[in-house]
């Protein structure tokens, strides 16, 4: 290796780890061109003990070998001088949720609450069910504080603004309560102080908590080995004084983490706010011990966190970039899929043709399925391994088939997935005596080809795919098939790896259909985005089957999730609770305290480094229907209303595209005010693939091009034999290829089907279908 002097602080790193792989992408400036940056990928397992305890850390030291061209060891402290930032998206907060896994806490509740979190909501998702198993708890043991708050007053009084506690600017009460149930001396119905909550509420304190009593249940706690609590407190979400108080005491004595509701999720709705508390509670200090082992892995600077520092920066569910401040395992839940969005979206999206994008990242172990039409999607409340959680997050939907999904035949059916190989032992032609999975499927219909699949197999880990041990599996599956079937439906063994294609395929299209069809999208109308390591091989087929004529394939579609860490943004959101009608007269009020919380956005964003035009702030109400309980966060447009934040407006339209009606006669309650501000990594990403593919000079590639050729099985047309293998590198922009064909990289393999044509860009593979 020939040393390259590089500057300090210079290059950018980006590391997804997914189920099965750990993608990792970075940049620095070229030696040869100082002004120019060299971009390098690496592609290596997820897990594999044998030869490194962490897949990112071990992505990064063999990046640093390339850009520095110095040999570093394996177990090296790695010094981080050269090193701009690192952007890591993980999946370990998933899989622990999802495994059960996370770590042994404690809830702290109000006393007379303590099965609430047991009881939930009583919805009942499986309802003809005959035999429910219900998913236990997160939290190991609960702790009833003896305090007690109340709201003054009644939701459900028609007069409830007149009757209501009046405070002055200074938050003391100018006047006291006045509706039904009023005790005639007080302010409220009954005895008690009466403060004025953060949403603007009055609240009547009928017990404060012994502190000295909660340290000695506390201690208790710690004793027993707990180290993690969750705290959730009636109506914290306005007086969240009880809480911290809870919280303080329960640092002083050693505790390591602790999710208080009202820091954490300052939303009405005790069971969601709870269940996410505890969530955090069970998934962060797991999310903190695998951190600390990541920076273990290199010298200190990488953690102190100083400006001439190397940055650390995590995708978060929302697909904003997070410091290590602001990251948590509430907020890490969907940070694997979320690098992904980001990517598609950002290279997909036309602002002017403003054609709506559907992104596809078909993995190893599953594949996600989002859609992008100007703005990330996002949900707010969503429900992960039985467990439902209020926090911001891409609206991803999720099904168990990828490239790692095992193929199985069962009471007559082909089934893939949803058990998954994994990276460990992996599918069988993984060399390590896995079982029969989707890639195998694509190795033996030629659709893989292993001399230009990485060679990181078998124990030495340089070791190509084994297609017999492939088709060893199949010809058992295919006899075990065959034997179930009369003579005349025999099928012959390209027929039967073939079904399990569409199989996989048709599992995969089942999530596209309900981000559009099911929500009122017609799904011919969108471009189809495909990425993940097995993107390609599938992208062809699924469009086909969902009437799509145009795909999009970047160039690091199969490291997408890693790519779009390079070009997120970074993100920081506060948000207060809030209990008014919105009218007229309070939207005046409204507006003052979106200008508050934007100014502690746009000074946070300022400490991270992001000031001026390169910061953009999204500024939301979350509003329902009186007498409802389905609120919505709403984001307003020019077009809504008199085009200045009308919120009520912005309000009906959504309301309206959600459920179909209005409800006229309804007045319009706000429970929430917030703020997501946006530091922009890049002011512009250049012009879009479409305006690039109009200007475009395209000319037919000649077949005697190809590197080679192969056997691959295409459906409805059988083996074609000379199936022309082009590299991506030996393509230039405005060459076309028409299917059958193949186009391989170093990380990806793109079937082209007949009746396709690709035309490659700068960037992407823009393929049409017939």
């Amino acid at each position: 290796m020939s040393v390259q002097v590089i500057p300090d602080k210079s290059i950018r790193i980006c590391a997804d780890r997914g189920g099965t792989f750990c993608d990792v992408h970075a940049s620095f400036p070229d030696p040869e061109k100082p002004h120019e940056r060299k971009e390098v990928v690496v592609k290596l397992l997820s897990q594999d003990p044998a030869n490194y305890s962490d897949a990112p850390t071990e992505g990064i030291r063999r990046v640093l070998e390339i850009a520095t061209g110095e040999r570093i060891p394996r177990g090296t402290i790695l010094n981080t001088d050269k090193i701009d930032y690192i952007r890591l998206s993980t999946t370990v907060a998933t899989n622990a949720l999802l495994e059960r896994k996370g770590h042994k806490h404690a809830l702290l509740i109000t006393r007379g609450f303590k099965d609430l979190l047991l009881i939930g909501n009583q919805s009942r998702p499986k309802i003809f069910d005959l035999n429910i198993r219900r998913p236990p708890p997160l939290y190991s043991t609960v702790l009833e504080v003896d305090e007690r708050v109340t709201l003054v007053g009644y939701t459900s009084d028609p007069k409830a603004e007149a009757h209501a506690v009046q405070f002055d600017e200074a938050g003391k009460v100018k006047r006291g309560y006045r509706g039904a149930g009023w005790d005639g001396q007080g302010h409220a119905e009954g005895p008690g102080e009466v403060v004025q909550g953060l949403s603007g509420e009055a609240v009547r304190i009928l017990q404060r908590p012994d502190l000295v009593k909660v340290r000695e249940d506390l201690q208790k706690l710690f004793d027993e080995g707990y180290r993690s609590i969750a705290i959730v407190l009636a109506h914290s979400y306005t007086y969240p004084e009880h809480e911290l108080q809870i919280a303080a005491l329960a640092r002083t004595l050693g505790f390591q983490h602790v999710s208080a509701s009202s820091q954490l999720l300052p939303m009405i709705k005790m069971v969601p706010r709870g269940v996410s508390s505890t969530a955090d509670a069970y998934l962060t200090p797991v999310l903190r011990q695998y951190l600390d082992g990541f920076f273990s892995g290199f010298d200190e600077k990488l953690r102190d966190g100083k400006v001439r520092s190397p940055r650390v920066e995590f995708m978060g569910s929302d697909g904003g970039l997070l410091d290590l401040n602001n990251f948590s395992g509430l907020k890490s839940i969907l940070s694997g899929p979320a690098g992904g969005v980001v990517g598609y979206a950002l290279t997909s999206w036309d602002e002017e043709r403003k054609i709506p994008v559907i992104g596809i990242d078909v993995g190893g172990t599953s594949t996600d399925v989002s859609r992008f039409a100007g703005r990330y999607e996002v949900v707010y409340e969503t429900t992960t391994a039985g467990v439902t959680i209020q926090s911001p997050q891409l609206d991803i939907n999720t099904v168990a088939a990828g490239g790692g999904s095992c193929l199985t035949f069962r009471n007559g059916l082909f089934l893939a997935g949803p058990h998954s190989a994994g990276a460990e032992p992996g599918p069988a032609c993984y060399r390590k005596g896995g079982p029969l999975a989707v890639t195998d499927a694509n190795l033996i219909l030629g659709r893989l080809v292993p001399d230009y699949f990485p060679k990181i197999f078998g124990k030495s880990e340089r070791e190509s795919l084994d297609i017999e041990a492939s088709r060893a599996a199949f010809d058992g599956l295919a006899q075990e098939i065959n034997a179930t079937v009369s003579e005349d439906k025999k099928m012959d063994l390209d027929e039967i790896v073939y079904g399990f294609i569409k199989v996989a395929n048709e599992t995969m299209c089942r999530p596209i259909r309900a981000l559009t069809e099911a929500r009122g999208y017609a799904t011919s109308k969108h471009i189809l985005a495909t990425f993940g390591g097995a993107g390609g091989q599938h992208a062809c087929d699924i469009a086909q089957l969902l009437g799509i004529k145009t795909i999009l394939i970047h160039h690091y579609s199969s490291i997408l999730s890693a790519y779009g860490l390079a070009l997120a943004d970074r993100a920081y959101e506060l948000q207060e609770p809030s209990s008014t009608f919105y009218t007229p007269e309070n939207r005046g009020v409204l507006r003052a305290r979106l200008d508050k919380l934007d100014a502690q956005v746009r000074e946070e964003l300022g400490r991270q480094g992001f000031e001026g035009s390169r910061v953009h702030a999204e500024r939301m109400l979350n509003m329902r229907f009186d007498g409802t309980d389905t609120s919505l966060m709403v984001l307003p447009s020019p077009d809504d209303g008199d085009g200045h934040e009308d919120f009520e407006a912005a309000f009906r339209r959504v309301y309206k595209a959600e459920f179909g009606f209005l409800l006229e006669k309804k007045a319009i309650i706000v429970d929430d005010i917030k703020v997501r501000g946006i530091g922009k990594t890049f002011d512009s990403l250049g012009e879009s693939v479409f305006k690039e593919v109009a200007q475009i000079v395209t000319r037919k590639v000649d077949p005697a091009k190809a590197d080679s050729t192969y056997s691959v099985y295409f459906d409805g047309v059988g083996r074609v034999r000379e199936t022309p293998v082009f590299l991506l590198s030996s393509l230039h922009v405005g060459d076309t290829v028409k299917g059958p064909a193949m186009i391989i990289d170093n990380t990806q393999t793109i079937v082209i089907i007949p009746g396709a044509t690709a035309v490659l860009t700068s960037k992407h593979l823009y393929i049409t279908l017939e």
